[in-house]
C-alpha cells in the first residue's frame, strides 16, 4: 500500500491515482487496459476464488448453526453493506442513532474499530463530534462489548457500525448500504473485485439503502433498484443522497457552501471513495485545481502535514483554501495549514424515497411493536 502522498497533478491525470484504494479501482474496473493491468487481473481472480470458497463456508457454518450466533438482551440495529470501502455508513449510523435517540432510548454504537492510530478510528472521531450524548464502544469481539454496553452503560438499543459480515453476535434488523456508483464491487469477490460476499448476501438484510443515488443516470437507478428487488423483493428499499450541510472550520467559524462558489480549492481525503468527495466540490461550484489521495483511515504525519503545506504554497500561495472531508479533520484538528485556511466538507443523509417505511421497521424492531 502505498501510504504517502501522491505528487500534485491535474485532476484527470492518471498518475493521481497511486494511492492503493484507487489504484485497485482502476485495475478492478477495467479503467487500467495495460498489459500488466491484465495480468494483474487474471492473478486477482485466481486469489478470489479461495477466498469465496471460505466465505461460502463461513456462512454455511452460520445456515447449519455450527457456528454460535449469541443473542443480547437488547435490540440490535446493523449498518453494513457488500463491499470494501466507502459506501456512506458513518452518515447513516448519525442518522439512525439520532431517530433512535428521538424515541427516548438509550443508544450505544458498537464498531470494530480498525483504522485507529493508538485510539479510536477517524470514524468513532467523527460521530462522537456529532453525537456527544451516544457512546461508541471498540474492540474485535463485538459480543463482549455489546455485553460491557448493556450492563455498565444501560443501553437499550445498540447499533452495529459496519457488522453486516459480523455474524456472531444476533441482531433485530441488518440495514445494508449500496453505493449506486458501485454497487457490486465491479463484479468480482476480494481481492479481484471489493465485494466482500455475494450480493445474495442481501437476502439477510431487512433493508436496503442506496447511496449516492443522485450521482448515476435514472436509467441506472431504476436497473439497481430492479437487481436488489430481484435478489432480495421482501425488503425495504430506499433511496438517499449525501447531502452537503455546511463547510466546518476546526475551532473557528464554519462557511456556508454557498461561499464555495467560484472559490480556488486544493482538496485532499483519505477515504473509501475520493472520487464522490471531489465530484461534489465540483457540484458545490468550487474550482478544485488538484487534488491528493491518502489510503483509506491515514494517519497524517507531520511529514505529511508539511507536504500539505508545500503543496499548496506551490501550486495555489495563500489564495486557495484547503478543504477536506469531515473524517480526516477530526484526524488533523488544526484551522489551517501554513497560510492557507482548512475547512471540512460535513454531509448529512437525506432519503429521496423510502424513509418512512424503513423508520417504521426500525421502530418495529427496537420498540417490539
Amino acid at each position: 500500500m502505498v501510504c504517502g502522498i501522491v505528487n500534485s497533478v491535474p485532476l484527470n491525470d492518471p498518475r493521481q491515482n497511486l494511492d492503493w484504494s484507487v489504484w485497485h479501482g482502476d485495475v478492478a474496473s477495467g479503467k487500467s487496459t495495460s498489459i500488466n493491468s491484465h495480468l494483474l487481473r487474471m492473478v486477482l481472480w485466481f486469489a478470489s476464488i479461495p477466498y469465496g470458497a471460505g466465505v461460502w463456508l463461513r456462512n454455511l457454518f452460520f445456515a447449519i448453526k455450527l457456528i454460535k450466533i449469541r443473542k443480547v438482551a437488547v435490540p440490535v440495529v446493523c449498518i453494513g453493506n457488500l463491499t470494501a470501502g466507502g459506501t456512506g455508513k458513518t452518515p447513516c449510523v448519525e442518522w439512525l442513532c439520532k431517530g433512535l435517540c428521538s424515541l427516548g432510548l438509550r443508544v450505544a454504537i458498537l464498531s470494530r474499530g480498525y483504522g485507529g492510530a493508538g485510539g479510536a478510528n477517524d470514524e468513532a472521531m467523527v460521530l462522537e463530534d456529532r453525537l456527544p450524548d451516544v457512546p461508541h464502544l471498540q474492540g474485535p469481539d463485538r459480543c463482549l462489548i455489546a455485553q460491557s454496553a448493556i450492563e455498565e452503560l444501560e443501553s437499550e438499543v445498540l447499533v452495529l457500525d459496519d457488522g453486516f459480515q459480523h455474524r456472531q453476535l444476533a441482531r433485530d434488523l441488518d440495514i445494508v448500504l449500496v453505493d449506486a456508483t458501485n454497487p457490486w464491487g465491479h463484479g468480482y469477490l476480494l481481492p479481484r473485485g471489493t465485494l466482500r460476499e455475494p450480493r445474495s448476501g442481501l437476502k439477510r438484510a431487512g433493508a436496503v439503502v442506496i447511496t449516492r443515488a443522485d450521482q448515476v443516470t435514472g436509467d441506472k437507478l431504476a436497473c439497481l433498484r430492479n437487481e436488489i428487488t430481484k435478489l432480495a423483493p421482501d425488503l425495504v428499499l430506499c433511496e438517499a443522497i449525501h447531502q452537503p450541510a455546511e463547510m466546518i472550520c476546526w475551532e473557528s467559524d464554519s462557511m456556508d457552501l454557498e461561499e464555495l462558489k467560484g472559490r480556488k480549492v486544493l482538496a485532499f481525503c483519505g477515504i473509501g471513495n475520493p472520487g464522490s468527495f471531489i465530484k461534489t466540490l465540483e457540484i458545490l461550484g468550487a474550482n478544485v485545481m488538484a487534488s491528493r489521495v491518502f489510503p483509506d483511515h491515514h494517519a497524517y504525519t507531520r511529514n505529511d502535514i508539511q507536504g500539505l503545506i508545500d503543496w499548496a504554497a506551490q501550486i495555489a500561495g495563500d489564495d486557495a483554501l484547503l478543504v477536506t472531508t469531515h473524517k480526516d479533520l477530526v484526524k488533523i484538528r488544526t484551522s489551517s495549514l501554513g497560510m492557507n485556511r482548512l475547512y471540512a466538507l460535513r454531509v448529512e443523509m437525506r432519503f429521496l424515497s423510502g424513509a418512512e417505511q424503513l423508520q417504521a421497521l426500525v421502530r418495529s424492531k427496537v420498540l417490539l411493536v
